[in-house]
């Protein structure tokens, strides 16, 4: 069976240049033009694979862009030619801001014309880890101003804020796995705010810029994360750490930590989860309330996952201290997300992990007194107290808990809510002898095995 074609842009260039039926001769033309190097051996068949994802070294996709250069008349560059796709672009922080502005570019590119790219990319913690420690320890970067052919004003930095708020109600409405609203973020930073990344800017407009950026990068990893693509959410996560240190952004860099932290708690990764829940905890210093309840939560998870008791329940104990005295307008926008009912379904999930059935049920009310625009969070705050009650034989409980988390199945899109029913469906099944259980199961076929 012959394979589809991934690298879409090399594709539409040698269409374009009149090589879509002609790779023999196009494999020719590079080696021609490596005739003096001695590295003539390219033919249809690597063509081929290049068109399908094999990615060539640097110095032949720069005889390639020249190849494609003369033929088409107009400039080509490596950049165009679609190979940047390796799973690792991102993965490492970047050690300035330009590398930084630079990675960006290539991921928001890559991403916005083949998402698909990185779907099934691994989440590596030891990256994670060491992206934690140089945005924790690296000095702060000098002067940020930067010359290039448009002129950056707050003005327009205040604009990108706007939008990222519009993108932020969408996920929350609709999910991470909402393609249309990823696809939408992915193109905006591909094709607006890297072009203002490489414009002019004072060092206090860029710097709030990065801040922006990192922003509207962190709302794309998130997204990621719920639609289950794990080391595309890292890679984004990592780019946006990186732009935050920039901006000197720390709040929004150790939110951004504890994102990560987050997702290594739900790939199992708890050793690794608590080094990075700590750094943020660290790397946030003198936080508001409510940024502070929100970093002492996601340490409360990673400690629950590894067993600790005691350290889960004291980093609980802060968080619900610092959520007690948090005041409205008190911390940035991007936290105001965080409130009581966040917290005690972050409690429920971390008792529940410990076994500590009742003390985890004893959070559940709060956990649903959510605004009416949390359905993500309405749906899997539901999920987790249906597999509680299960655990805990309240079979009737849980169906019914199971069931307002169905709900909101057709809305949103996520990958946790997914495998959050499908844990529940693990704990009704043995128990599929007691009616309601039954009943459930059965009435709930189509939407639980969709899940």
């Amino acid at each position: 069976m012959v394979r589809p074609v991934t690298n879409h842009d090399l594709d539409g260039l040698l269409t374009e240049a009149g090589y879509a039926n002609s790779h023999a001769a196009f494999a020719r033309q590079i080696n021609h033009a490596l005739r003096d190097r001695g590295e003539a051996r390219y033919d249809a068949a690597s063509v081929y694979w290049w068109l399908r994802g094999r990615c060539p070294e640097p110095p032949i996709r720069t005889t390639i862009a020249s190849v494609l250069n003369r033929k088409l008349r107009r400039p080509v560059t490596s950049d165009d030619l679609g190979f940047d796709d390796d799973i690792r672009l991102g993965l490492t922080y970047p050690g300035s801001p330009d590398q930084a502005i630079d990675t960006a570019a290539k991921l928001w590119r890559l991403v916005a014309r083949r998402r698909d790219v990185l779907a099934t990319a691994p989440f590596v913690t030891t990256a994670a880890v060491q992206a934690a420690l140089a945005w924790r320890y690296d000095p702060t970067d000098a002067d940020l101003s930067h010359t290039g052919t448009r002129h950056v004003i707050a003005a327009d930095v205040a604009a990108l804020r706007l939008f990222t708020a519009q993108f932020t109600e969408l996920d929350r409405r609709h999910g991470g796995g909402a393609n249309h609203t990823r696809a939408l973020i992915a193109d905006f930073l591909n094709r607006q705010v890297t072009p203002m990344l490489h414009s002019s800017y004072t060092d206090t407009v860029g710097r709030d810029l990065m801040s922006a950026a990192a922003n509207i990068a962190g709302q794309l990893a998130y997204m990621a994360y719920d639609a289950g693509e794990y080391g595309a959410s890292q890679r984004h996560y990592t780019t946006a750490l990186r732009l935050s240190k920039a901006g000197n952004d720390h709040l929004y860099g150790a939110h951004l930590l504890a994102n990560l932290a987050t997702q290594a708690v739900f790939l199992g990764h708890g050793r690794d989860a608590v080094r990075l829940a700590r750094a943020a905890i660290d790397g946030a210093g003198r936080a508001p309330a409510t940024v502070l309840a929100r970093l002492y939560t996601t340490e409360a998870c990673a400690h629950a996952i590894v067993g600790d008791r005691r350290t889960c329940t004291q980093a609980l104990r802060k968080a619900q201290t610092a959520i007690e005295r948090s005041q409205p307008g008190d911390s940035p926008a991007w936290a105001t997300y965080f409130s009581p009912a966040h917290f005690a379904g972050t409690a429920a999930r971390c008792f529940r992990d410990l076994r500590l059935y009742p003390q985890a049920l004893r959070h559940g009310p709060a956990a649903l007194e959510l605004a009416v625009d949390s359905a993500r969070t309405r749906a899997l705050h539901n999920a987790l107290l249906a597999t509680i009650h299960a655990d805990h034989g309240d079979l009737d409980i849980a169906c019914d808990y199971g069931s307002q988390a169905l709900e909101h199945t057709s809305s949103v899109k996520s990958r946790r809510v997914r495998e959050r029913l499908t844990e529940l469906t693990d704990r009704l099944n043995p128990h599929r002898s007691v009616p309601i259980v039954n009943s459930f199961l059965e009435q709930h076929h189509d939407l639980l095995t969709a899940a």
